[in-house]
């Protein structure tokens, strides 16, 4: 989800603020037996294949297991929705292909910022027009951006939190209004959902939503929507360079071992989201022999452990501290997800190359197992009065309840005399509606950016509208989390790496925010997740994007 929420409004309610992190896809272990069980019924039912894989026909075939809610814009709030809208539409401004450099789109240049930060000015492309033949222009864009701030969707608060107006100020040209400097909008402005839809099909006002049509400027047009597929049609009047395939199928299976099962026997051009981890294995294993392509980048998808400061023993800096250092990331990665994960040492992912700070594992090289134990000590734990946490997971998340089941066990590796480390798991419902009022004293979760800029790893962790070091968040984003960490000096760097408009100026407190992390450790990131697609031998054009998004316009087949 998401993913990713970078500048909503401290007060939102929970189920706002992360309702994407639900419903993101995650992948689930599997025991060995079941899946060997599936890989053998799969050899020996597996049906013939064409010359070279593939379905035969001249159209992309895709699988995924990720569910399908709405794909309005201004609802959509999902990884697999927001890939269908990056398809369907187009942004303002994208990314370079393979890379984070912010490019172009429906504008023709990057936005003309004023001195004080708050009044960007945006050129737009001409000659452009909707699926269904309307002109696009500065007006179209006007009423996408406050249609989707209006109509109150999940989303809406990425937009209206920092976003004053939103103006056509010519035919081709689009005034956006801050409420107060924000360094990384040029990059909010590439999110999924900010593409700009027919002012005659699609009406502003709470709650006027369109599910499952959409008619905007991009590649594809959407012709088909059922519970389990999607059609999309290659749009003949596109304004830019057309997609090199026919067209595109998107086939819904019901479980990661049906997807898995439909690509190994061809019924399908490529998996994409989400295979488990002994299924990813295998279809590596067979890549390497020359079966079919694994194409693997790291994601923005990341897992963490929300500490509540509010919790007795938790308060104390030195058990988190200590706690902190207590986890074996490598360890986790190898037995939770096969190697198919990154150990994650702070909440900003690997792919903010040059920003990310691997800032835990500097702090956990520090403590040996005799300054963990001093440190509990020194915050009153002892083999006689030894320190006791439970540690909670989303009970349908199989993977996380692998994961913390490992944790328990490094645990009781070495300081089971000093701590007891309970496990307990419950639905991903009751959780989200109880982490604000720190019901639970650890909690893994995840989250993904909903836009390419470190700003929504921290800002959306660390932001406090009111509280104090005594009290804690009352009202804010760490304590949304159920962390409830408060640090007027983190108040102080998320502002002001928000309002350096140079990078060089934003890199010092970005990365000192990192530092208090680590060091203050209301968070303990685990690991960072890779995106896979499996593809039969001859689809050419794979790339995965560090945002988290696939085009299909690129692929193409024999």
């Amino acid at each position: 989800m998401s993913t990713l929420l970078q500048t909503q409004k401290a007060q939102r309610s929970l189920t706002e603020q992360i309702v994407r992190i639900f419903r993101r896809p995650s992948n689930a272990y599997r025991s060995s037996s079941l899946f060997f069980l599936c890989l053998a019924l799969t050899t020996s039912c597996a049906k013939s294949t064409p010359p070279g894989g593939g379905t035969g026909s001249d159209r992309l075939v895709i699988g995924t297991t990720a569910k399908f809610r709405t794909l309005d814009p201004a609802d959509s709030y999902e990884v697999f929705s927001g890939n269908l809208l990056y398809n369907l539409g187009d942004r303002l401004y994208d990314y370079e292909k393979g890379s984070g450099k912010l490019t172009p789109k429906l504008a023709t240049a990057l936005p003309k910022v004023s001195a004080d930060g708050l009044v960007y000015t945006i050129p737009l492309r001409k000659g452009v027009k909707f699926h269904d033949g309307t002109p696009f222009d500065a007006k179209a864009m006007a009423f996408s951006l406050n249609r989707f701030m209006a109509n109150g969707g999940n989303p809406s608060g990425l937009l209206s939190d920092p976003v004053k107006s939103v103006t056509a100020t010519g035919e081709s040209e689009l005034t956006i209004t801050l409420k107060k400097p924000f360094a990384g909008f040029p990059n909010l402005l590439a999110f999924s959902g900010l593409v700009p839809v027919s002012p005659k099909v699609y009406k502003k006002g709470v709650g006027q939503f369109l599910p499952n049509q959409f008619v905007g400027t991009g590649p594809y047009k959407l012709v088909k929507v059922s519970g389990d597929s999607i059609r999309l049609e290659v749009n003949d009047r596109y304004w830019d360079a057309k997609p090199t395939n026919k067209g595109v199928n998107i086939q819904i299976f019901s479980s990661p071992a049906n997807l898995f099962n439909a690509f190994r026997t061809g019924s399908i051009d490529i998996a994409f989201q989400s295979l488990d981890p002994d299924q990813i294995q295998a279809l590596e294993n067979d890549a390497k022999k020359g079966d079919w392509q694994a194409i693997s980048s790291p994601s923005n998808f990341i897992t963490f452990l929300v500490l509540n400061i509010k919790d007795e023993a938790l308060s104390k800096v030195k058990v988190r501290q200590a706690l902190a250092a207590m986890v074996n990331r490598d360890v986790l990665n190898d037995r939770v997800f096969r190697g198919q994960a990154e150990s994650l040492y702070t909440l900003v992912p690997t792919i903010f190359t040059g920003i990310s700070q691997p800032v835990f594992k500097a702090e956990q090289q520090k403590l040996g197992r005799d300054r963990i134990r001093s440190l509990l000590k020194e915050s009153g734990y002892t083999p006689g009065k030894p320190l006791k946490l439970n540690l909670w997971y989303r009970s349908n998340l199989t993977s996380d309840g692998v994961a913390a089941a490992t944790i328990k066990a490094m645990v009781g590796q070495g300081y089971s005399d000093v701590v007891q480390l309970d496990v307990s798991s419950v639905d991903s419902a009751t959780a989200y509606k109880n982490l604000d009022k720190g019901t639970y004293p650890m909690f893994m979760l995840d989250w993904a950016g909903d836009y390419y800029d470190p700003d929504t790893y921290l800002q959306p962790f660390l932001a406090c509208e009111k509280g104090s070091i005594k009290t804690g968040c009352q009202k804010g984003q760490s304590q949304s989390w159920g962390s409830f960490f408060y640090s007027d000096r983190a108040n102080k760097l998320i502002d002001q790496q928000r309002q350096a408009r140079d990078p060089k100026q934003r890199l010092k407190p970005l990365k000192e925010l990192q530092t208090i992390v680590a060091k203050e450790v209301p968070y303990i990131p685990l690991w960072q997740k890779k995106d896979y697609v499996f593809a039969q031998k001859g689809i050419n054009g794979i790339q995965l994007q560090p945002s988290q998004q696939f085009p299909f316009w690129m692929l193409s087949k024999p």
